[in-house]
């Protein structure tokens, strides 16, 4: 394998790694969140969560067109 292509397969890889750490960070301390102020009830920062989502997918355009993508 040749040096150009381990740093493009390293490029490559090290942007989607580091997507999935973030996200775990973030799930992990949503969790922490959860523990501490609900008693481990999942269900209030769940809605919380689903309602910041779709306030942050409709500002940038004050539509909710994203979604159509999915």
């Amino acid at each position: 394998m040749t040096r150009r292509r381990l740093e493009h397969l390293i490029t490559n890889l090290s942007i989607p790694v580091g997507i999935i750490l973030i996200w775990r960070g973030v799930w992990v301390l949503a969790d922490l969140f959860d523990y501490w102020l609900f008693g481990n009830n999942h269900v209030v920062t769940a809605i919380a969560g689903i309602i910041i989502g779709l306030i942050i997918l409709y500002l940038p355009d004050h539509n909710l067109e994203t979604l159509e993508r999915l």
